[in-house]
């Protein structure tokens, strides 16, 4: 493949993935409503289209329309980069991620993912890392105390369960031997006695899973760990200063990082886009990326499903509950994993 073929198919593939995360964003909140709006015995958005399926785009156009309002005595300039900050990391840590296998278009071969690289996992951790600059900057350039202890929530909360996080995938690593997220996919294929999954999550790893989904709650700020954004307590926490498209930005952020957080739970436990292949060659070709996008709606109905059913930590409780038991349990089950490999 030449370098000008490169260069197109990498944008064309950039411009795919764009649309498809967004779209995804949009629609996860109209998902997320709906079935809040069931758990409570309601009926959700239904009047702006069919079933209300035009309502994210109603929002949206809301959001450009209304007036964006900066308050006096903001420090400016951190106060318009902090939104910037958190949209940017969340779209950039998509890059890495793979949908499914390489595919062949005529004479071009390329993977389902925008770059193939062969630290992807690290370079996610890095970036969805820095997301914590945007909420911290927004927090303390607003000029509002409710803002400010939102901001110093999520930083506490992001570095505390970071930590959890990271030691969780350490079994799945270890398992695959490298941080390459397609080698990771790799690594589970097939299955045992014909029908059981090679998954992580079947290979001894359903603690370093369950920590996992807990730490990536609280890294996404969602209920039970949205502390930051406490109603009740800080009006709306970080973002309680923001209107129109700079409070879309955070709430788009949100969003795609519980993708982003749906996207590796699928990766590094459930098998990727493994799955039965049959039909037509066409189909053959799509299916994996349907058994993938499957995996990853699972998780975000379950994050949604959380949402309806849990009540809200305590901020004391939530600190305890990542260092006092989930850093020990993830330390736990990486010298657990370390010996069944050993001793194999």
């Amino acid at each position: 493949m030449g370098i000008g073929t490169y260069i197109l198919v990498s944008l064309v593939k950039i411009a795919i993935a764009l649309l498809v995360l967004l779209t995804a964003v949009a629609y996860t909140t109209l998902l997320e409503r709906k079935v809040v709006a069931h758990i409570q015995n309601r009926w959700g958005p239904s009047r702006v289209g069919p079933f209300g399926i035009w309502q994210p785009l109603a929002d949206g156009l809301k959001f450009i329309f209304k007036e964006d309002l900066t308050p006096p005595y903001v420090n400016k300039p951190l106060y318009l980069l902090a939104p910037v900050v958190a949209l940017t990391t969340a779209l950039t840590s998509i890059a890495v991620i793979p949908i499914g296998p390489w595919i062949k278009l005529g004479s071009i071969n390329t993977p389902l993912q925008i770059a193939d690289v062969n630290i992807g996992l690290l370079i996610i951790l890095g970036v969805t890392s820095v997301g914590v600059y945007g909420v911290a900057l927004a927090g303390w350039s607003s000029n509002s105390k409710y803002s400010m202890l939102g901001g110093l929530r999520a930083s506490a909360q992001m570095v505390s369960y970071e930590i959890a996080l990271g030691l969780s995938l350490i079994g799945v690593l270890i398992f695959a031997g490298s941080f390459s997220l397609r080698d990771i996919v790799d690594s589970q294929a097939g299955t045992w006695l014909g029908f059981i999954p090679k998954w992580n999550l079947f290979k001894g790893q359903f603690v370093a899973f369950f920590i996992y989904i807990m730490a990536a709650y609280a890294e996404t700020n969602r209920i039970p760990f949205d502390l930051p954004e406490a109603e009740t307590e800080l009006v709306a926490g970080y973002h309680t200063e923001y209107s129109s498209m700079k409070f879309a930005m955070f709430f788009m952020a949100e969003y795609a990082n519980m993708v982003t957080v749906a996207c590796l739970a699928s990766i590094l436990f459930l098998g990727g886009w493994s799955g039965p292949v049959f039909g037509p060659p066409i189909v053959q070709s799509l299916l994996p990326v349907f058994w993938f996008a499957l995996r990853v709606f699972a998780f975000m109905f379950i994050y949604i499903w959380v949402r309806g059913t849990l009540p809200r930590f305590r901020y004391d409780q939530l600190m305890a509950f990542g260092w006092k038991f989930l850093l020990p349990l993830a330390i736990a089950n990486i010298v657990v994993t370390s010996l069944v490999v050993a001793l194999k």
